[in-house]
């Protein structure tokens, strides 16, 4: 009697949910925690479930789950209470059901208590998009269409509807299981602890119509190769889905080409065949009809509102071509795969053969990206002056990874792109046009090769970005920047040369082709992807590995911009409060560290240049273990207490730009980067 109780009651959500997946598709479940400041994260996937949930304490407390499927999400945010308040999560568990018109819905339910002195108000809930949700979580608004009425049964308060379109939908609930609900009819919704003085324990629940993804099974995603990190690899399963690779969670659920390359390309030792192309294939399956890579997508009631906005209808996708980073980045990752890594170049013409949702082959894609790169190329090799170099598209203030408005302090044409991406992808071309594997050029117009290209640009771009400084001026500007960031300056200022010149790469170009000095990580790119001569390598890791702010290294991580060298609105637009600014991005770290061990594999470089690599691999790894307690975040930033950097989460403090997300696509790549010296476990 009790098993077939058990069976009625459990049996039809499992079918509900083993229905949705194809078998080959079955992934084991994954449950993880990561605490960081006064938010918790719980990821949830197990099979067509895959939530995170956040629960903020302190005095902006929320509670959000965010949804790999079509991007969406459901939140409730709190007014600010008069005393902090604080969530302690006990358990989370898969919610599969249905809504009233017997269409899935997938989900979680969550049991928290939360420690609340002060009646606690409810401010809002927002459903939809996470779009929209990051929306109404920096600006405070949302659009009047996605917004829904709370309803009271009992101590349960629901806010449920459907997609804009009629297609299903999302829901939220809080159940009070101990304490009060109190509200409605005008007054605001509020949670209050009884008079027992108890805290209040509550139930979540959050749930979301949008289409399943499918996860890997850990051996169909990671080789044998790769790390051990259970954190590690927790969040890259979290993010890792046959249909695409997703970009970071909670803020960006969702394919990002930028961050899916160079992802991939990192994580290639670590990752099976088939999870690399699959990989490969989301991005070729969406390169515009000239061959540009997709930026990000609009998707799920996401496009629905740029529909109707639009004054059309339909759900399609809508896809960003603004970045000109990513269609520089594909061929050298392609060639890494294709040309190093595949299982032989029967795999590789296989994967070439691949047809992609839009029936194309996977090769007929690349070749269009590869015709648009040379298009690209061919000014600056005809006449190698900086106006001919490749720069921000007209109207747009971003255009590679330092996508804040501010990150290249004003410039249009970025150091990265330029001096080490667009000579990789030549490079890669002309590697994959040697091999056979892709066809030459038929363009006439392309009168040189692809290598002749290569040489034209990894010769006359670097030296445009050269910034040059007298040793006595950069001197004064480290001693006054120490001071208005109120770090100690000792050791800065003694890593500087007595006299002679200061020289570093410049973060950008302005309008007029002139450097702007802000020193940066991007040499990484250079390291990773390039074969810098000596010198160029002895400049790149003086300027880098100096203390801060003479250079990049802080006790809590390489940060990726140091203004100290450059005008004052500049340093007001990148402290450590900004996106890009003095802050320290975890991939940034592992683009380095990649970076160095590939030049260490060289044998054309001087010992000088060779002790100045491992000297500078020893100083990057201290500092990456030094805060590998938050290597999945996407970035972090730093305060200075007596004496030393403390780390702390980004977009916590009140001034900081934006949030930082828990874990990150590109955050996870050490899994196919061990620290020197080191078994696979260690980081």
């Amino acid at each position: 009697m009790f098993v077939r109780r058990f069976l009625s009651a459990v049996l039809p959500g499992l079918l509900i949910a083993t229905a949705l997946l194809p078998q080959a598709a079955l992934a084991e479940p994954l449950q993880f925690r990561i605490t960081e400041g006064d938010v918790v994260n719980a990821f949830y996937q197990d099979g067509p479930v895959a939530a995170h949930l956040l629960l903020t304490s302190g005095v902006q407390p929320r509670a959000l789950v965010a949804f790999p499927a079509g991007n969406s999400g459901v939140g409730i945010w709190f007014d600010a209470p008069t005393t902090a308040v604080q969530w302690h999560l006990d358990s989370v568990h898969a919610l599969n059901t249905k809504d009233a018109q017997s269409r899935p819905l997938h989900g979680i339910e969550a049991e928290a208590t939360l420690v609340a002195p002060s009646p606690l108000s409810i401010k809002d809930a927002v459903l939809g998009s996470v779009r929209v949700l990051r929306d109404y979580q920096l600006l405070h608004t949302y659009p009047d269409e996605t917004a829904a009425k709370p309803v009271r049964e009992g101590n349960t308060l629901t806010w449920a509807r459907a997609r804009l379109d009629g297609a299903p939908g999302y829901e939220i609930a809080v159940t009070v299981e101990q304490g009060q609900l109190d509200g409605g009819q005008g007054r605001p919704w509020t949670l209050r602890q009884d008079g027992t003085g108890k805290p209040l324990h509550l139930r979540l629940r959050a749930l979301t119509g949008e289409k399943p993804l499918t996860p890997f099974a850990a051996d169909a995603l990671f080789t044998p190769k790769a790390g051990l990190d259970q954190r590690d690899r927790n969040a890259l399963r979290f993010l890792s889905y046959r249909e695409k690779f997703i970009a970071g969670s909670w803020r960006f659920d969702t394919y990002f080409g930028r961050d899916t390359l160079m992802s991939l390309r990192l994580l290639l030792p670590a990752l099976q065949p088939q999870a690399v192309e699959d990989g490969l294939a989301s991005v070729l399956d969406r390169l515009s009809p000239d061959g540009q890579v997709a930026h990000e997508e609009d998707i799920g009631e996401f496009a629905v509102l740029r529909h109707r906005k639009e004054h059309t209808s339909g759900d399609a996708p809508f896809y960003d071509y603004k970045m000109i980073d990513s269609d520089v980045m594909l061929a050298p990752v392609a060639a890494a795969y294709l040309l190093d890594s595949a299982d032989g170049p029967a795999r590789a013409r296989a994967f070439l053969a691949r047809k992609l949702d839009s029936g194309e082959s996977a090769g007929a894609a690349l070749q269009r990206n590869f015709a648009l790169v040379l298009r690209y190329a061919q000014p600056f090799a005809r006449d190698p002056v900086a106006r001919n170099l490749l720069a921000l598209k007209p109207n747009e203030k971003v255009g590679e990874w330092r996508d804040s408005e501010t990150g290249l302090a004003g410039g249009r044409i970025p150091y990265d792109v330029n001096a080490t991406l667009m000579p990789a992808a030549l490079d890669a071309i002309a590697r994959l046009q040697k091999a056979g594997l892709v066809a030459a050029s038929t363009d006439a117009k392309d009168a040189m090769s692809p290598a002749q290209l290569a040489s034209i640009w990894s010769r006359s771009a670097p030296p445009l970005f050269k910034v040059e400084l007298p040793a006595a001026a950069a001197r004064a500007d480290v001693a006054k920047y120490a001071k208005a960031q109120g770090v100690d300056d000792a050791a800065a200022l003694a890593s500087l040369p007595a006299g002679g010149e200061l020289t570093f790469n410049a973060l950008s170009l302005d309008a007029q082709g002139k450097p702007i000095p802000v020193l940066n990580s991007d040499d990484g790119f250079a390291l990773m992807f390039g074969h810098p001569d000596a010198a160029q390598l002895d400049m790149a890791l003086a300027a880098i590995f100096r203390p801060f702010p003479a250079g990049l290294m802080t006790g809590v991580g390489m940060v990726v911009a140091d203004s100290a060298y450059a005008s004052g609105d500049i340093q007001q637009l990148l402290g450590r409060n900004a996106y890009h600014g003095a802050v320290v991005w975890s991939w940034q770290q592992a683009l380095m560290a990649a970076g160095l061990a590939r030049q260490l594999q060289r044998t054309d470089l001087p010992a000088p240049t060779m002790a100045a690599l491992r000297k500078a691999q020893q100083q990057l790894w201290q500092v990456i273990h030094a805060s590998g307690d938050m290597s999945t975040s996407e970035l972090w930033s730093w305060n200075y207490v007596d004496g030393r950097y403390v780390a702390r989460p980004f977009g916590q403090g009140k001034s900081d730009a934006d949030e930082s997300n828990a874990v990150q696509l590109w955050s996870t790549v050490y899994l196919a980067i061990p620290s020197p010296g080191a078994d696979t476990t260690d980081h």
